[in-house]
């Protein structure tokens, strides 16, 4: 089962849920941490590093000798990454997206592709738990790619929690798309509420079950639970404002040794994903689009 945890803002206890759910867990977990151009999970994890290589992605680069200067290439490239001057080809290495055209496209055959590194993986295996961090390289800007290469060093054998990036933008849908269930953690307040919607809206476009659970309950106001109660989405769990919580993540504890009593608490919340992910799962066999009820907290 895949279980990706997200949020429509940065803050909001992700890191906290994500972690709390792989340590709560009674068997082997893949932790991914996709957050990759803020990675935080291992900073709370102690582990030995096993596995550590380079994200690159294939660059094009110009032979000039054999460059004619026709201006296919940079006719061919939606964003800008090769202009053409009359000395021949010239390639801006940050702008280039790795769609290839440019090389299959040039009747000359002068570009070929080099890999360029963007990033790194790190795998590190900390008990039970194999965490997987994706680091984007300062200065690099395609995000994506790197979570891409995290998710696939997921094992479809193991429990896998994928902690997605904060907002609705491109590496978070990378992160979240093909989990079997979504768990958008958000605070009880008005800029919480607001960025719970964009990201209801993401997920829902993507036709993910999801629930939400609500980060620091009790500090704000009742209006993302009017919010959900309305759009019929389930509250999977509160995380209840507490002061323990926030001295144990200041100090790089999870919560569930700060607060024990949460372990049995994110243990019934794997199982109740687990049953989401499966009536989702029987929704889908039956060639029925997925739709939200709050029908005993399951999204059928």
């Amino acid at each position: 089962m895949i279980v990706a945890i997200a949020s429509g803002k940065g803050g909001t206890g992700k890191t906290t849920v994500a972690l709390s759910l792989a340590l709560a867990a009674d068997r082997p977990v893949r932790l991914l941490d996709c957050d990759v151009e803020e990675p935080n999970c291992h900073l709370f994890l102690a582990g030995e590093q096993t596995f550590r290589e380079d994200v690159t992605l294939p660059t094009p680069a110009v032979d000039l000798d054999a460059c004619t200067a026709c201006g296919t290439c940079g006719e061919t490239c939606q964003f800008g990454g090769i202009i053409v001057l009359p000395t021949g080809a010239h390639v801006f290495p940050g702008l280039c997206h790795a769609c290839g055209a440019c090389v299959r496209l040039c009747p000359a055959g002068a570009l070929r592709e080099e890999p360029r590194r963007i990033g790194e993986l790190t795998e590190i295996q900390a008990g039970t738990i194999t965490l997987i961090t994706g680091r984007l390289d300062v200065g690099q800007t395609l995000a994506p790619p790197v979570v891409r290469a995290v998710r696939a060093r997921g094992d479809g054998e193991e429990l896998q929690i994928v902690d997605a990036p904060p907002g609705t933008s491109c590496p978070v849908v990378a992160a979240v798309r093909g989990a079997d269930v979504v768990v958008l953690v958000t605070e009880p307040t008005p800029f919480g509420l607001n960025d719970l919607e964009l990201a209801v809206e993401t997920v829902r476009r993507l036709g993910l079950p999801f629930g939400v659970i609500v980060n620091r309950a009790g500090a704000g106001d009742a209006r993302v639970h009017e919010y959900c109660a309305k759009e019929g989405i389930p509250i999977l769990m509160e995380i209840p404002q507490d002061r323990r919580i926030a001295e144990a993540y200041a100090r790089g504890l999870p919560v569930v040794s700060a607060c024990p009593e949460l372990r049995p608490a994110f243990l019934a919340l794997l199982d109740r994903l687990a049953e989401m992910a499966r009536h989702a799962v029987m929704v889908r066999t039956c060639g029925r689009r997925v739709f939200y009820a709050v029908d005993e907290g399951v999204n059928l």
